[in-house]
């Protein structure tokens, strides 16, 4: 059936929901759900943008039937679940969200020698020799079974979990487990440790859209431009503030250049620098230069000594929402990917 609204899906649940929905609000992209349990809602800034609640393995799936048009998950999910997919009806449109951070590892009990995939290999041989395989318990069997290959680690027979994981050696189920990693503090308190070069994959939270709506379907090309634009610049301006001073000098010239001596007044591409009117337009008013930079966090309150250094007065500074800039990378990445131009004006 064909679809004519435009569909993200998110996390319906976990740090991972939770993750999603305060992201969104930062790039000032709040979601809008006055039930908690309906599993849509919307963005009041994305007009014509549905958004829907799924497992975050499900969003894979559904993203890659076409049942939603974009979706928010883990790289970890992403691998997993798009790789068994066989297809390549998934693109990758952003894969550093900054939030949901974690690593999928192999973990061996505290008390076993293995500390190394050298180590793991050697036990699996002498396992072997005693008549059984190692055992992998673990929720991602395409990814753990992969790593386990291409280390050669044999044999051994994956255990699928759909619970807690960590229970498994203690319980013996299972030698090992391969689970998702943050703090580490769960292991250790099931008396677990990583395998020290046992790390599978680095995660975090990405977004993903169907590749045939993209090429297909306008309305999904330009939200997947919107979603893009909005978050790289929300991202380009975080922990950046902007900085307007008065400073007295001959020209815009003259200041700029003692701007340029110091260290943390560049700007972006420069400063911006424009005559003050006063009330009293006279010679004794005149020489008064407004200044106006963008600085990141570390270098807040150095950039305002050095303007201060330099002859400035009434300095404000203001938080930094959005750097927009001409064309979001991630935008002409995904233009490429579809193997077609940039749209005509009227697509937009």
């Amino acid at each position: 059936m064909q679809r004519n609204d435009v569909r993200l899906a998110l996390p319906s649940k976990g740090l991972m929901q939770t993750g999603a929905m305060e992201f969104l609000e930062t790039c000032g992209l709040k979601v809008f759900r006055p039930n908690p349990r309906q599993y849509m809602a919307t963005i009041p800034n994305l007009p014509g943008l549905t958004v829907v609640f799924q497992r975050p393995g499900d969003i894979v799936v559904s993203v890659s039937q076409g049942g939603v048009d974009f979706g928010i998950t883990g790289l970890d999910t992403l691998a997993e679940k798009g790789a068994n997919n066989g297809n390549n009806s998934i693109l990758t449109l952003h894969d550093e969200l900054g939030f949901g951070p974690c690593s999928l590892n192999l973990a061996v009990p505290e008390d076993t020698p293995i500390h190394t995939m050298a180590d793991l290999r050697k036990w699996a041989q002498t396992l072997v020799q005693n008549g059984r395989y190692l055992r992998v318990a673990t929720k991602f069997p395409h990814l753990t079974g992969q790593f386990l290959n291409q280390h050669n680690v044999h044999p051994y027979k994956l255990i699928p979990v759909e619970g807690t994981l960590e229970i498994a050696p203690a319980i013996g189920y299972a030698d090992i487990i391969s689970d998702l990693v943050s703090s580490g503090t769960t292991l250790r308190d099931n008396h677990l440790r990583p395998i020290q070069d046992g790390k599978i994959l680095q995660s975090q939270a990405c977004l993903i859209a169907n590749y045939d709506a993209l090429k297909q379907r306008p309305e999904v090309l330009k939200m997947a431009r919107q979603l893009l634009e909005i978050i790289e610049a929300h991202q380009r301006a975080e922990n950046s503030y902007m900085i307007t001073a008065n400073v007295r000098g001959d020209s815009p010239e003259t200041i700029a250049r003692r701007m340029f001596n110091q260290t943390s007044l560049g700007g972006l591409q420069g400063p911006t620098i424009a005559p003050i009117i006063t009330r009293q337009h006279n010679a004794e008013n005149t020489g008064w230069f407004a200044v106006t930079i963008v600085v990141a966090r570390a270098r807040l309150f150095r950039a305002i000594n050095e303007l201060r250094a330099i002859g400035g007065s009434g300095v404000i500074v203001t938080p930094v929402t959005y750097i927009f800039e001409e064309e979001p990378a991630r935008y002409q990445a995904m233009l490429k990917n579809l193997n077609r131009e940039e749209p005509e004006e009227s697509e937009r």
